[in-house]
């Protein structure tokens, strides 16, 4: 079966040289082309809202089209909730029935009124959503009504990434990597508590009126190999997260790529944060919003080297089984075929 991708981190710019997971879904049944984006996707740190614009639901919307325009036979494959949106807007408009797979369907809170009449309206005719926190199933289940068995679960993708640093044990220090729906209020009062070295890599909006520690340093706006190295040398790699009933997930993409490069991570266990730390195997897991809880964590693996290297190799082996471009391709393919015996059978 033929599939047409849109995602908004494929451009012009970039369209010969990024496949996304095509490389890795397996056999030869499945073929893929790809639609590029008009505009280039601003950077999420620089953004002054975390709503999306009404310039960039017109980008969005373009996308659609073209990517509608291309699908001439087969089904479509989105990235990003905001393209599931305006392509199933689109093809109800034109009286399209198109197959449609929503990846990395995550809209960060659920909104009410007018906003979730337009989510369930655009939203109604997508046959799978990929969610990443089993969390989710539940929750856009019920704002959607949608039936949950067209929710699927797998685990966040990041490609493998080099590893150029190791950890700084001449001079220590935690990291914390990661604007959303970080609780940095609690992180503050943690480490000073505990008075532990710490960087802090994130949107200024993330941290605005907080009062930061003397042995905190914040860094904005720096690229994403200083991102990394930054996490390779911190002895521990901390995900302090608020907890809410409308947030639907978050943390996810630092917890992986935490986990990618083997970090010792503690992480609050709210968000979906627990569908991947198993607490002292490959992680360590605090109660959301507790400074006593997150400054014993941060003494306990500050001061165990042994323990923080086990769960450090803990969590680069469940990386690469679960959370690689690989095994992301595999899940892929499944819900793909799905689709395509879906598809098969209602012609019958």
């Amino acid at each position: 079966m033929h599939w047409t991708i849109a995602a908004p981190f494929i451009d012009k710019s970039n369209i010969h040289t990024a496949k996304w997971l095509v490389p890795y879904v397996p056999g030869s049944y499945h073929t893929f082309d790809i639609v590029p984006r008009p505009q280039k996707l601003a950077n999420w740190h620089h953004r002054h809202s975390q709503f999306t614009s009404v310039s960039e639901w017109l980008v969005y919307w373009e996308h659609g089209q073209q990517t509608l325009q291309a699908a001439k036979s087969g089904g479509v494959i989105t990235v990003f909730p905001q393209l599931a949106a305006m392509i199933g807007t689109q093809a109800k408009l034109r009286g399209q029935r198109i197959p449609i797979v929503a990846w990395l369907f995550n809209v960060g809170t659920c909104s009410l009124g007018i906003r979730r009449w337009l989510a369930q309206t655009s939203l109604q005719d997508i046959d799978y959503f990929v969610v990443h926190t089993r969390r989710e199933i539940e929750i856009y289940h019920q704002w959607l009504g949608i039936a949950k068995e067209r929710f699927v679960f797998v685990p966040y993708q990041v490609p493998a990434i080099p590893i150029t640093c190791s950890e700084d044990r001449t001079n220590p220090f935690i990291a914390v990597l990661g604007s959303a729906h970080r609780d940095f209020a609690t992180l503050f009062t943690a480490v000073e508590q505990t008075k532990t070295p710490t960087v802090v890599v994130s949107g200024k909006r993330a941290i605005a009126g907080l009062s930061i520690p003397s042995h905190v340093t914040t860094l904005f706006d720096i690229q994403r190999h200083q991102c990394l190295e930054i996490a390779q040398k911190a002895i521990i790699n901390v995900i302090p997260l608020h907890t809410h009933p409308n947030i639907t997930a978050a943390g996810q993409v630092t917890l992986v790529e935490a986990m990618r490069m083997g970090r010792a991570i503690i992480a609050s266990k709210c968000n979906g944060i627990e569908d991947y730390i198993t607490h002292g195997e490959n992680g360590w897991l605090v109660e959301p919003n507790s400074v006593d809880a997150l400054a014993a964590a941060i003494q306990e693996l500050w001061h165990n080297p042994e323990l923080r290297d086990r769960l450090g190799q803990s969590a680069y082996d469940y990386a690469t089984k679960y959370c690689s471009d690989e095994a992301a391709g595999q899940a892929l393919a499944q819900i793909l075929d799905q689709v395509a015996n879906n598809k098969l059978h209602a012609v019958l």
